[in-house]
């Protein structure tokens, strides 16, 4: 295994020493180590339970003989960087993301790897760093956001939030009427409700074969999430054991899958920057 290169042989006792200092047991040691990289944070409502999911994920991990060792990625929301500086700070993020994964599993060893992603910039910095690392890799995503109901009982979303500004300027609603869709357009955590790029892009890390049934379309609030979240787990010991790679997985013919999908679910633009990618 990788991970022998940090657990094995008498001139690994140092580095062994480490690991008995964050509490790992020899048992443990002796198992696969995964890598479960969460990209939990509370500044994106896409990643606020993302914890949840890594618990899941370390669930299934363990249940499949496997030692789990969590570490985190960072990631932007793209809507509170809207319109203003910020945004010019989020396209850079995929690559950050990609580099630092990259050095925390090239510094670390692991065996295997479940990315926990699901937002913008996230997803394919982290499938970035699949290709590029090509070790056993799986993804579980953290699922989108419910719809909202306005106070008088209409459905919305985002997509609605945007328009509701642009109705408000053109003198066709009110702020209460702003305000309304304000604190009802986005109810839950989860992916922004729309298809834009971190819906978009789950559903293709799908698509491509990197992550199981359910990944980009199973809501975040739901239990279903939680299941595929531990099955995910499980997965990465089956993917370890019989040593498939991402790049076994990625081929042309998966990226040709993928954009099929994409054409079929009217995904976002910004599928055509980060496949190529």
């Amino acid at each position: 295994m990788r991970s022998d290169n940090v657990t094995k042989g008498v001139e690994r006792a140092p580095n062994r020493s480490l690991f008995y200092a964050l509490g790992y047991t020899k048992e443990e040691l002796e198992r696969p180590l995964i890598g479960v990289v969460c990209s939990k944070n509370e500044i994106v409502p896409g990643h606020m339970h993302l914890d949840k999911i890594a618990e899941a994920v370390k669930a299934g991990i363990r249940m499949a003989g496997g030692t789990p060792i969590e570490f985190p990625a960072i990631a932007v929301c793209d809507g509170i960087a809207m319109g203003h500086v910020g945004m010019k700070y989020s396209l850079v993020t995929r690559e950050l993301i990609a580099d630092s994964t990259e050095a925390m599993v090239m510094a670390h060893q692991f065996d295997g790897l479940v990315m926990i992603p699901n937002c913008d910039k996230n997803v394919p910095g982290l499938l970035m760093a699949a290709a590029r690392l090509n070790i056993p890799t799986i993804f579980c995503s953290g699922g989108p956001m419910l719809s909202g109901r306005l106070s008088d009982g209409r459905r919305s979303c985002l997509s609605h939030m945007f328009e509701a500004v642009g109705a408000y300027k053109a003198g066709k609603l009110d702020e209460a009427g702003v305000e309304d869709y304000e604190v009802n357009a986005c109810p839950t955590c989860g992916s922004c409700s729309g298809m834009y790029t971190a819906n978009s892009m789950n559903c293709l890390t799908e698509g491509i074969g990197m992550a199981l049934r359910g990944n980009g379309t199973i809501p975040a609030v739901m239990s279903a999430r939680l299941r595929l979240a531990k099955h995910t787990g499980m997965q990465i010991m089956e993917l370890v054991k019989r040593d498939i790679r991402p790049r076994d997985i990625m081929t042309e013919a998966a990226f040709h899958n993928a954009e099929t999908l994409d054409m079929a679910l009217g995904c976002s633009t910004n599928s055509m920057l980060h496949l190529p990618a």
